[in-house]
């Protein structure tokens, strides 16, 4: 089996668990006799991949000229990524592959396919569910819904993402469709120092939006109000934006909330050392912070809504949907209470087990020689 592994994610993003997911499969896949994995790709800033197998010699070679051309103040990423989409699209012509995989939802590809089967992973559904918080949200949705169209094989990364799917798009053939669940890839580096407060609740990733940052502060605030040692690190995300700064400022919780950049090895310890992990968001197709946090043995507490009692099952401590009042007891039980902490932590560190890599590139795989038998 010969797949065509299509570079769109890995054009667009550095870190993110899209770019993870098809790294880890697809590193596990190489593996595998009789399979051949080709990314059509010159170069790619995605650290994942850089530090992969998946990466061959040429593109490292590649990689140390583009690194000098940036030194020098060239700009390389408009360069790269056309390089990359024609390389693509001189591959898909040459038909010389048994299946396409692509990574996002551009169809470009499929005026070069010919009869070729591809495999479409679906996220999630957000941009069908909350296109009032994307600018391309219309535009994305129908890419996705062409692609789910004409894929042989689609895989859901949650029985909720295969839900959403058929909710909305009923005329979707729910035979075609595979659930297929990510695996778990934080690690938690003992030699990694970070300098962290004693008592802190984390929250992790972007705050615009459905992720529902402003309900957390606005949940909470009376608890920091109460407990002047009590903060609150939102690792990544990037800073603060100034209408985030104004609502902490007013709030008086300057000396209280703070952004922290990681480095990837780092993120372990932030979950580590949290009395708790909030994850307030709206809707996620799975959520990967979720097995971050029951990896690392941290106290989850997130929404009773989309794919989280999916993944967190028992693990999870959970509240109601947009209810500020019991997000703030929720909080307050975690944070007054030691013994709660240990028996979620420990509940965590099991139910993460559920969730490995290499269980889910064997599903992958299985879905791919069914596309191709499907196909014939």
């Amino acid at each position: 089996m010969k797949i065509l592994l299509d570079p769109q994610i890995f054009n667009a993003q550095v870190y993110g668990g899209i770019s993870r997911y098809y790294t880890e499969v697809f590193s596990a896949l190489q593996k595998i006799k009789n399979v051949e994995i080709e990314i059509p790709i010159r170069y790619s800033k995605n650290e994942y991949l850089k530090i992969s197998s998946l990466y061959n010699n040429q593109q490292k070679k590649y990689s140390i000229l583009i690194n000098l051309l940036s030194k020098m103040g060239v700009s390389t990423r408009k360069i790269t990524k056309k390089k990359n989409r024609k390389i693509t699209i001189d591959a898909l012509k040459k038909q010389d592959f048994d299946l396409f995989i692509p990574t996002y939802y551009d169809p470009y590809f499929l005026e070069f396919i010919g009869d070729k089967p591809f495999v479409l992973t679906v996220y999630d559904m957000i941009h069908e569910l909350f296109p009032e918080y994307f600018s391309d949200g219309k535009e994305l949705a129908a890419n996705k819904l062409l692609l789910m169209q004409k894929a042989t094989k689609i895989i859901a990364v949650s029985n909720n993402t295969k839900k959403d799917i058929l909710a909305i798009y009923p005329e979707i053939d729910a035979a075609k469709i595979e659930v297929v669940y990510h695996g778990n890839s934080i690690q938690i580096d003992e030699t990694a120092t970070v300098d962290l407060p004693q008592n802190y609740i984390l929250f992790v990733g972007v705050r615009e939006n459905y992720k529902n940052f402003d309900f957390l502060i606005e949940s909470i605030v009376d608890l920091f109000k109460a407990d002047p040692t009590l903060h609150l690190i939102c690792a990544g995300g990037g800073k603060f934006n100034k209408e985030e700064l104004d609502m902490i400022n007013k709030l008086d919780l300057e000396s209280q909330i703070s952004q922290r950049s990681f480095k990837e090895n780092e993120l372990g310890t932030f979950y580590k050392n949290a009395k708790c992990f909030v994850f307030p968001s709206m809707y996620e197709g799975f959520g990967i912070p979720v097995l971050e946090s029951m990896a690392c043995g941290c106290p989850i507490i997130l929404t009773h809504n989309s794919s989280f009692p999916e993944v967190a099952g028992d693990a999870g401590i959970f509240y109601e949907l947009n209810n500020k009042a019991d997000l703030k007891n929720k909080v307050a039980a975690v944070l007054d209470n030691a013994d709660l902490r240990q028996e979620y932590s420990r509940k965590g560190l099991e139910r993460v087990k559920k969730f490995d890599w290499k269980e889910a590139s064997q599903n992958c795989y299985a879905v791919y020689v069914d596309a191709l038998g499907s196909n014939g």
